[in-house]
């Protein structure tokens, strides 16, 4: 299959050519530097940079952190971000849905909204998007992996709800290479079995004068994967650089980003459950791999934001588009003070196009009743500013930094909905229809379009105090939230059945002009018992503001109060290392208070939620072979609801245990590794009448180092091909299953 590359995708791989030719033919190769730890035994003296004052060693810092380098998301078989994070205890990633819309959170704290309404996203310290829980617009939709990527830093619980906003549970912070790391390379990837090809590269150098640059990123195409949706379902690409200049009191660094890239939406597919709650597939549908889109399914009409009918393609299914530039600066100001600046603009846009079962095949033999989510993603650009200034000082004994800090942002939320209604043959996928336009699609509730502007002022303040064994922090953080914008509705006009027989109604518009302020809160200290042990401890109370998920549900024009989000932990936490085994674990209690409207049911709900748990990670290594593990156990319920019969209940999709377990073994030139991703029965609903039960799923992979340069490796995804469904609509009729088996060939050359 010949690769159609888009202009600029054609530009980074000839530019990574040139580059690795130059350097090659010249004979300039330079002195590599240390090799990084590569995190089997966790590293705990890493310095972790997320959602802290100031970088701190794992050991010395009183958060649940865990870091994820780049060889490690190679050996867990990861096919998208999320899966990527289902290796991080603590963490719920919910990854069935592809490239984008997965369902992400933390220490039992709910999914009762989609996306990651808990946790925050990042990329070089920065948030992606503003909120994690936007309908059809996931953070996970503008972040991806590849050879530019050195490293994950997940922070749960402690400084996340207080260093940066509307993340209570955890960030997830993506880190690049800045052209000093060790990882110069060109990879090739193709599919066995499904159509596959993929070529990533990353180089970086210095340019002299202490300069250096970074080039990056990666072209594919594709169809589909374990899907095998039997058109071009994947394709586009991501380039990054990175200009870095140090000097001696600092560094200053300018980055951009353009990401474009089309992947395929999952959505759940026909199901049924029997008496006792169970899931079991409809006849011709298997929920690994059925998809209900195809290239027959070419033209889908729909109503634009400017009044005009849209023409869209739903092959495109998910289509992203992000093009980003940013600023971070260091500077040394003398005399214990430091001043750090991050800052970046992002134009964020695309559509989000996905075939959901309004039922199972009952009414109509061999065929269900699909809607096409059609959502135009027309505007998520945002602009973000942090700024924080740094003093250290000695206090008694002890040295102790405060950081005075101000984060500025904006975030544009706007979108365009309508959804025609198809009759879709369940063994083939081949479409007929429209049969009802978005005008009628469930009773005409989502012809919807909007568009609100959020802005954040946040100044915060931490303050640490180190004394040999003993630190201790503090952290405070305002946040001030303003909306201003507006949403309305469609109404259809005339008897047409096309998508332009109908009208925004002015009627129905609704101005959106708020503001609301929260405070959050930190503390917490550690202590070394020795250096290669220590424990700690913290309380954090940390609050979430809503976006979209609020604006049909309410007034929201400064009239009355707007609902919010709360999640209080506390946690305590056990470190060591002896050898080469190393353990973090961390007891948590938590606690959430949330309020949420569901546009296509139009319910309130207003929940509260406890949970307690155990988080565990551990690491060793013995000659050749290494291992590493982590687990969550969780006890949660749902402590208070407008529906008395869910108190008590387990929240929906809350297994008690969860866990990944990623052993290698390497001799010579070869190694085998494998990860064990696992989770235990939960319940698909509130009211626990459905079961969700537990699965594992393997990866496997085979690398083989040719030459110093050259490696190649084979990888499965799934290799047993098990079925195990991560969500379930409420009375069973559509479920949602990780995918199945995929399996990959990849060259990589390094340089």
């Amino acid at each position: 299959m010949k690769i159609k590359l888009k202009p600029i995708a054609r530009t980074a791989v000839s530019i990574a050519a040139a580059l690795m030719a130059m350097q090659m033919s010249a004979a300039m190769a330079q002195t590599a530097p240390a090799a990084k730890a590569d995190g089997t035994t966790l590293n705990l003296e890493e310095i972790v940079i997320t959602a802290s004052p100031t970088g701190r060693s794992k050991m010395k810092s009183s958060d649940s952190v865990s870091t994820v380098g780049q060889e490690q998301i190679a050996r867990g078989g990861a096919v998208n971000t999320a899966e990527i994070l289902r290796a991080i205890p603590g963490l719920r990633s919910e990854s069935s849905g592809g490239e984008g819309n997965a369902n992400v959170t933390v220490r039992g704290a709910p999914v009762s909204a989609g996306g990651g309404r808990y946790v925050q996203f990042q990329e070089d310290g920065l948030p992606v998007l503003l909120f994690g829980d936007i309908a059809f617009g996931t953070s996970d939709q503008f972040i991806r992996t590849d050879f530019t990527t050195d490293r994950l830093e997940v922070v749960r619980g402690g400084g996340s709800s207080t260093m940066t906003s509307n993340a209570p549970g955890a960030v997830i912070n993506f880190i690049s290479k800045n052209g000093r790391d060790v990882g110069n390379a060109v990879g090739i990837t193709t599919g066995l079995g499904t159509k596959l090809n993929r070529v990533d590269f990353n180089y970086g150098t210095g340019l002299g004068d202490s300069a250096y640059v970074n080039l990056g990123g990666y072209v594919r195409q594709g169809e589909g994967g374990a899907a095998k949706t039997g058109f071009t379902s994947e394709e586009g690409g991501q380039f990054k650089a990175s200009l870095t200049k140090e000097f001696d009191k600092g560094y200053v660094r300018v980055s951009v980003k353009h990401l474009d890239d089309k992947t395929p939406t999952f959505l759940p597919v026909p199901t049924k459950i029997d008496s006792s709650g169970n899931i079991s597939a409809v006849a011709g549908v298997d929920p690994r791999k059925s998809f209900y889109i195809n290239s027959g399914l070419s033209r889908d009409v729909t109503f634009g934001k400017d009044g005009n009918t849209v023409i869209s393609n739903p092959t495109d299914g998910l289509h992203v588009v992000s093009n980003s530039i940013g600023l971070e600066a260091k500077i040394d100001l003398g005399s214990g003070w430091t001043l750090e600046e991050k800052f970046r603009k992002s134009a964020n846009s695309g559509r989000f196009i996905g075939m959901y079962p309004s039922d199972n095949g009952n009414s109509v033999p061999n065929s269900f009743s699909g809607v096409l989510f059609n959502t135009s993603l027309d505007d998520l650009g945002n602009m973000f500013n942090d700024v924080k200034l740094s003093k250290s000082f000695q206090v008694g004994e002890g040295k102790a930094l405060a950081t005075f800090g101000m984060f500025n942002g904006t975030q544009n939320v706007a979108q365009t909905w309508f959804w025609n209604q198809y009759n879709v043959n369940l063994s083939n996928a081949n479409a007929s229809g429209p049969i009802n336009t978005g005008w009628n699609t469930f009773g005409g509730c989502c012809v919807r379009n909007w568009d609100v502007q959020y802005s954040v002022a946040a100044p915060y303040a931490a303050v640490s105090w180190e004394n040999g064994p003993v630190t201790l922090d503090a952290s405070v953080r305002s946040n001030s939230q303003k909306a201003s914008g507006y949403t309305i509705a469609g109404t259809k006009t005339g008897t047409g059945s096309t998508a332009a027989s109908g009208m925004w109604d002015a009627s129905t518009q609704k101005n959106i002009n708020y503001s609301m302020s929260k405070t959050s809160y930190s503390v917490g200290g550690n202590y070394a018992i020795d250096k290669d042990t220590s424990v700690y401890a913290r309380l954090s109370d940390g609050f979430n503001f809503s976006a979209d998920r609020l604006l049909y549900g309410t007034a929201l024009d400064g009239s009355s109060p707007v609902s919010f989000n709360e999640l209080k932990q506390q946690e305590i936490g056990f470190k060591m290392r002896r050898g080469n085994f190393s353990a973090f674990t961390t007891l948590f209690f938590a606690q959430t208070k949330e309020s949420n409207y569901e546009a296509t049911t139009q319910k309130f709900t207003s929940n509260s939620y406890k949970a307690n748990g155990l988080e565990v990670e551990l690491g060793y290594k013995m000659d050749n072979f290494r291992i590493n593990g982590g687990a969550t156990l969780t006890n949660a319920s749902i402590s208070n609801s407008l529906s008395a019969a869910e108190i008590g209940k387990t929240p929906r999709r809350q297994a008690k245990v969860v866990y990944a377990i990623t052993p290698s073994y390497k001799a010579g030139d070869i190694e085998v590794g494998a990860s064990f991703v696992g989770t235990t029965d939960s319940f698909g609903d509130d009211a626990n009448k459905i079961k969700l039960k537990g699965y594992v799923v393997t990866n496997m992979f085979v690398n083989y180092q040719i030459n110093s340069k050259v490696s190649a490796s084979l990888s499965a995804n799934n290799l047993f091909n098990t079925l195990g469904y991560t969500e379930v609509e409420g009375d069973g009729h559509a479920a949602r299953s990780v995918a199945g088996r995929s399996v990959k060939a990849s060259l990589k050359i390094a340089f």
